[in-house]
Order: C-alpha cells, then structure tokens, then sequence
C-alpha cells in the first residue's frame, strides 16, 4: 500500500520538529556516521533503517519503563515504542535529504481485543516515484520486518476481519493524538493507557 500525503507541500516530509528534530547534533553524527559508510542514497536509507530497527531496542520487548518521542532522545537513551522508533528513522532520512514521514496501522490481538495505532515510516528514496513503507519497530520470533523499496515487508499485515487495517494517511509530523500520549506519559505502562485506538477521520485529511 502507498500512503496519501496529507499536505501538498514537499518540503514538509524533509522538516524539522520538535518530534522530528533532525537538526539536533546526536541526529546530525549519527546520520553522518551512517553516511560515512553508504555509498549512496539507497544504501544510506537501508543503514538508517537498520540502525534503528536493531540497536534501539522496542521498550516492550526489552521491558524499559521509559518513554521517548523525540527522535534525539530515541538516539540518546536507545529505547522508544514503535512511535518513538519511527520519529528517530524519519529525522535521520530527513538529515540526509531524503523525503519521509509517518503512516500508521490500527492492530489488535489475535481474538480482535485491545486495539492499537502502530507507527510506520514511509520514505521517498531519490529514483523513486513512490512512497515505501518501512517498519523499524525491531524484530522478534514472529516478526520479520526487513527495509524494502518494493515488495512490503512489514511486521504485520492487517485483518480487516479482527478490525485490523492500514491508515491511508501520511503525516508530515505525528497526529496530535499521539504525541500527546507519548509527551504525557509518566512510564510505558500509563503510556499503554493513552496511547488511541483508533485515528480520528479528522486526523486523515
């Protein structure tokens, strides 16, 4: 599936915020330590992507309490949620110049219980005329993401028949009803009690 962007404005998927905050020294060495060992775009995309799916561990895997949303936090402290992974991923394409943004599932349980919003990353490599989601949550046994400009190689696809379902929607800054559960949150588990279920029909337009 390739996401919609929600603005017309091109520049906004190579911005910085205070999500995104690419402008950040920790976001400015790593990606140039990444770059120092890419020889070009695409293999700088598929570094970054593999940098953060594989050294920053996903908190509800590896149990960390803390909750970061800031993609310089993410880097500093090596820990963050699927959100907080995608933001570190999207700012260090944006420092390289390469378009990205964010796109988003609603997942549930395997009985259909507890539904969540899971992040994604999409980004527009240079060559390319469309955008490719990525997913850097971090693998584990059953999850199998891999960085692909072709084929999808998510960790899940949905099942609409459990409510499951990809958001159309991309984002050149996370939907305030996510970001504001990250940024509220005092640990991972009053960030499970946030964190929506659904996005909004007003957050897609």
């Amino acid at each position: 599936m390739e996401p919609v962007p929600q603005t017309a404005d091109a520049a906004a998927f190579l911005a910085a915020d205070e999500a995104v905050d690419h402008e950040h020294p920790l976001v400015r060495a790593t990606a140039a330590r990444l770059r120092a060992q890419a020889p070009d775009p695409y293999a700088y995309a598929e570094a970054a992507y593999t940098f953060v799916r594989d050294t920053i561990p996903h908190s509800a895997d590896s149990g960390d309490p803390r909750v970061t949303w800031r993609a310089s936090d993410v880097l500093e402290q090596r820990t963050g949620i699927c959100h907080a992974k995608a933001h570190a991923l999207t700012a260090l394409l944006r420092a390289e110049g390469i378009p990205a943004g964010l796109c988003y599932q609603r997942l549930t349980r395997d009985d259909g219980t507890d539904p969540v919003v899971h992040g994604l990353v999409a980004l527009k490599a240079p060559g390319h005329d469309r955008w490719a989601r990525q997913d850097p949550r971090g693998n584990k046994p059953g999850v199998d993401a891999r960085f692909s400009l072709g084929e999808e190689r998510l960790a899940w696809v949905p099942r609409p028949a459990l409510g499951e379902r990809d958001y159309p929607g991309l984002y050149a800054a996370p939907p305030a009803v996510v970001l504001t559960a990250l940024r509220q949150a005092a640990d991972r588990a009053h960030l499970w009690r946030l964190l929506p279920t659904d996005l909004p029909e007003r957050e897609e337009r």
